[in-house]
């Protein structure tokens, strides 16, 4: 599993807070990206199957789209932590649908 953790951003309306902390799991073929939410670690995870099927772009590795729309990632896990939708381990599933 790769982890990476450069920076952090917050938004302050929501409470939300996204540090930049991310990976790419090759045994389920998801990459996680880390909201905080009242002061807990939500996992929110999105298959690559979904990031290359989103952004088109079937050669790109799964982090460099993660990287790239990162932004777009963190508006559908805002968006989906914020409608409640956690999964029964408390982590956030983002969809293709989501984005």
């Amino acid at each position: 599993m790769i982890i990476t953790s450069p920076r952090g951003k917050a938004n302050t309306q929501t409470g939300i807070l996204f540090p930049i902390l991310q990976s790419w799991n090759p045994m389920t073929s998801h990459a996680t990206i880390v909201a905080q939410v009242d002061g807990k670690r939500v996992l929110c995870r999105i298959a690559g199957a979904d990031l290359k099927k989103k952004f088109k772009s079937p050669d790109t590795e799964p982090m460099d789209m993660v990287k790239e729309h990162r932004d777009e990632l963190e508006n559908a896990a805002r968006k989906l932590i914020e409608d409640n939708a956690y999964e029964t381990d408390g982590s956030i599933t983002i969809q293709y649908k989501d984005l």
